[in-house]
Formats: C-alpha cells, structure tokens, sequence
C-alpha cells in the first residue's frame, strides 16, 4: 500500500538513503530538514530528488511542522541532534531539539486535525547506557547484569571495565534486549529516552501505531564528513586523508556494533510499510561487537593508508564501553535481518570518501572544547 511520508531530517544521512528506498518502492516523500551547518556545511544547498517535496525548517517551530502535515499518514521522525559528547555542554540545545522538538509534534497531532496513522521514531542504543552483561560470580551463573554508567572518577582510574552491581565482579557483555535496564549515560541519551517515552504515551493516547528503531553505530556512503561529534569513520577517514594520526580513546579494545546505513534505512522503510505490526521497539544492528581500534586498522587497510591507530588512553565521560544488538525482534517483527557486513560497507564507504572534496578536520577542536569544562581526561 501508498505510504505518504513526511521524513523529519529527511536531507540527512539516514534520510536521504530512506528517501531513495521509499520513492523506489512507490511511496510519496515529503522532507522537513533545516540542513545545520554542522552537519551539511555553511551555505548548505539541499537538491531533492525528482518527486520529492523539500522543505526548509525546522523541528522546533510550530509553524514549519503544520506546514507539512497536510496528506500525510506516516511520520519518519529522524531530526535530531546526535553528538555525545557535544551534548554534556549544550545540554538546552538538545533538549529544545530532541525532547522540546518531539513534544511540540505531538502537541500538534494532539490538537489538530491530521490523517497520521503511525509514527516511526529514530531512537539509539545509547538509551541502554552499559546495556547488558553476563556476571559468572554470582550465584546465578550467567546472570544478566546491567552496570551503572562507568563515573568520571573510574575512568580517570582507567578502570574501563564495568562490574557487576551486585558482587562487583567482572562481567562479560552480551546482546542487550529490548527489555533490558535502560541508564543512559549522556545528555543526549537522555533526551532519545524521552523521545521514546513521548512517542509511546502520544501515541498510543492518540490511536496511532508506532515504531521504535533503537539503532546501533550507523555508517556508510554519505554520512557527515564535517561534523566532529559524531561517525568515528567519518571523522577517522578525513585525518587518514590528511595523514594526520588515528587517536583512540581508552585501550582500544572498547566494541560498537556497526550497521550499514543501506540497511537501517530498509528497515525503517519496512516498519513503515508493515501493516501487520503495530506498535513496538526494535533494536536495529547487526549483532556483533567489533573493537574500535580493530574497526580503525580495517579503515586504514580499506584506504590503502599506513597510518598506524595508537592508543592514548583519553576517556570521554558519557562514552559506554560496550554495546551490542539483539536483533530478534527486528526478524521475527520486519522479517528482516541486515545484510551488509563490516567489511563490504567499509569498501563501499572508502569508495564513497574518495569521490568527495577533502573537509577540514575538527576533531582536535572538540576535544579540547569537551577538556575545558573536564568532560574529557
């Protein structure tokens, strides 16, 4: 069946991969984006694909989102602020866009009348903090565990290692569920947290189905290469280019479950398109925990660089250790599984950056922006 969307962030990376998907797939598109200049670059210029409505706004303004309401029946709402860290400093920032952004919809579908059915929220995994672990000095062998976020004192310490809460032994990770603990650990964890609660509480109050997609580590072709707050890829692969050195937090061997963009924007599309699932969250990755500093070496070999990653101990305080997807529900609910590994998004990636003009590097900029007010040691 037609699907009307109206893609909140829709110019942006995930977006304008989903755009893609679902004007392949016969679906009307219509995208509400403020192209931040964080994100896309001082005096950003958004050329919409041919069939799809643009147009410039923003989240926060009342009168922007009422403008785009009109034969809409399904909401896509991926418009967000995104970086951890740049979040323990701008915390109004985040929440007026997250949080505020996400009330103010729901006021107005609350309020007026509109033909939305379901609305499609994009959430993270960061919502989980630590996520799940699997203690094996307790009593309970292999009992699941979920460990407060790590303090600035512990990893000061260099303690990078939770424990268990109970016997304060050391645990293992394992695959975080759905309806696992969740502790975020940053503003910005919070604030994706509260979107949900919004989201769930509007929704189900309001007779609209939702979908909420907890994603893991995104990557892939066309993500920010000016943004410095978020993409590890994105930013590794701009210093590789400028052969400047690969800086990694923490001993290296902290994990991430990296999920191809092409794949999570699939999925998005799928839990639009379903009609047999109505409301429910799902975790969105492929499953497996790779270490950072072994995603780093597969960069440098994936562009040919001889850059060496180094470890230099450096923390940042929101930053989980480790985090990977069950995604059992993302099957059994989409019928869906990812289908794009490491390796080959990787390959598809560097392709990618090869054809795009060589940006300016920030990393160094907000590092020192996170050390000044001692969220970074």
């Amino acid at each position: 069946m037609k699907k009307n969307l109206l893609i909140t962030g829709g110019a942006g990376f995930i977006g304008s991969h989903l755009t893609n998907f679902a004007r392949e797939a016969g679906h009307s598109v219509r995208i509400l984006d403020n192209l931040s200049p964080q994100i896309h670059g001082a005096d950003a210029v958004f050329h919409a694909p041919e069939g799809v409505e643009f147009v410039r706004g923003d989240i926060t303004s009342r009168d922007n989102i009422e403008a785009c309401l009109e034969g809409i029946d399904t909401i896509v709402h991926l418009a967000a602020e995104t970086g951890t860290g740049q979040s323990m400093y701008q915390i109004q920032h985040y929440y007026d866009v997250n949080v505020q952004g996400t009330a103010l919809l729901f006021d107005i579908l609350a309020n007026q009348p509109h033909g939305v059915s379901k609305v499609i929220l994009a959430s993270s995994r960061s919502v989980y903090g630590e996520g799940a672990y699997l203690c094996h000095n307790c009593d309970t062998e292999g009992a699941r565990r979920f460990p407060s976020p790590r303090s600035p004192k512990q990893l000061a310490a260099h303690v990078w290692e939770p424990v268990c809460p109970v016997c304060n032994g050391p645990v293992s990770a394992t695959a975080t569920r759905e309806d696992d603990g969740l502790a975020p650990a940053s503003i910005y964890a919070a604030s994706k947290l509260a979107q949900e609660d919004l989201v769930k509480v509007g929704c189900t109050a309001l007779g609209m189905g939702y979908a909420i997609l907890r994603f893991q580590n995104v990557f892939g072709e066309g993500q920010s290469l000016n943004n410095p707050y978020t993409g590890i890829l994105s930013i590794f692969s701009t210093r590789i280019r400028l052969g400047l050195p690969l800086p990694i937090f923490e001993d290296g061997a902290e994990t991430r479950d990296f999920v191809h963009v092409e794949d999570v924007a699939k999925a998005v599309l799928r839990s639009a398109e379903q009609e047999s699932f109505v409301s429910g969250t799902m975790n969105v990755g492929m499953g497996n925990p790779t270490p950072i500093m072994e995603v780093a070496r597969l960069l440098c070999q994936s562009m040919d660089s001889p850059i060496e990653p180094h470890v230099t101990a450096q923390y940042r305080v929101g930053d989980i250790r480790h985090n990977y997807a069950d995604i059992g529900n993302l099957e059994k609910n989409l019928l869906f599984t990812p289908a794009i590994s490491l390796e080959a998004g990787l390959k598809r990636f560097c392709e990618w950056v090869a054809s795009q003009p060589i940006p300016q590097d920030y990393l160094d900029k907000a590092n020192a922006e996170l050390k000044e007010r001692n969220l970074m040691g």
